[in-house]
């Protein structure tokens, strides 16, 4: 498949950040995006409301339904994909994009906090996906890509933020239970996760250790999500990709023009090798 022409896309969190720049590539083919999110009125502190995002689809070349949805509400993430798949007649991808963070121990993590991770994480990825099944099944080229990391056991991983990485690798055993529930079906099932720190509101959850020039932009998980929902969903499941090997795989292999400064060194994002090396040399 050439490109994402006439395909409708559901993509969560939409409003922003990666999720938004994922329905924006796929807008520039003429796709069709359920903009599925929570952000209605603009935010004192957060860029973008579902409305903002779907200008910006409808400019890029694409169609936009923006549904105000919050993951955790499996009424509303129903209701939401129903009048999605009514507007465009199906539901052809599903990018399970919206996530919550915390990157804090036990001890300084509320419950709440906890609740809120593992529901939006892996609750609302299971809920959504589901949600989306009846139409999945009836696609041409259907296809789930989850925004998660390579399942790991690695106890480096775990111990400073364990609430988070729990709901961070739910989701990727999510992809790894669908790839195989659905294979016999023709549905996809795949996880795509960044190799280095990406540029989005999140950077503020790192409390400043992070800034934006080490960072690459959103596009490149945007290109590579192009990459990985445009290659035949038989032939492609139970993949867990990093941004820039999806890209190589489709022949991209020049990165320079997705860093936010060429001329500053990045930093590995969480869940990939890279980012361990530091700790375990002077552990």
């Amino acid at each position: 498949m050439a490109d994402l022409s006439g395909k409708t896309l559901v993509v969560t969190g939409a409003s922003r950040g990666i999720g938004k720049a994922i329905a924006l590539r796929a807008a520039r083919d003429g796709a069709n995006i359920i903009v599925a999110a929570k952000t209605t009125k603009p935010h004192p502190k957060l860029p973008g409301t579902i409305h903002d995002a779907a200008a910006e689809i409808a400019d890029a070349g694409g169609r936009a339904l923006p549904v105000a949805m919050d993951v955790r509400d499996e009424t509303a993430v129903a209701a939401a994909v129903a009048q999605g798949a009514e507007a465009f007649g199906g539901i052809d991808i599903v990018v399970n994009n919206a996530s919550a963070i915390s990157l804090t121990g036990t001890a300084e993590t509320p419950m709440k906090r906890v609740d809120l991770m593992w529901n939006v994480n892996m609750r609302g990825t299971f809920a959504v996906t589901q949600a989306c099944l009846p139409w999945l099944r009836q696609a041409d080229n259907p296809h789930i890509l989850t925004l998660s990391p390579p399942p790991s056991l690695d106890p480096a991983w775990y111990g400073p933020h364990v609430a988070y990485t729990i709901s961070k690798m739910g989701m990727s055993l999510c992809v790894l239970g669908w790839a195989e529930e659905f294979r016999a079906q023709g549905i996809a099932a795949n996880a795509l996760w960044p190799r280095t720190v990406i540029d989005t509101a999140a950077l503020a959850m790192l409390g400043g250790a992070v800034t934006p020039e080490h960072c690459r932009t959103p596009a490149i998980l945007a290109d590579a999500a192009h990459a990985i929902l445009t290659r035949p969903a038989r032939a492609c499941t139970g993949r867990f990709f990093i941004d820039d090997e999806a890209l190589s795989e489709a022949g991209i292999t020049d990165l320079s023009g997705y860093a936010v400064d060429p001329s500053k060194p990045l930093l590995p994002d969480l869940f990939v090798a890279e980012a361990l090396e530091p700790r375990r040399s002077t552990a």
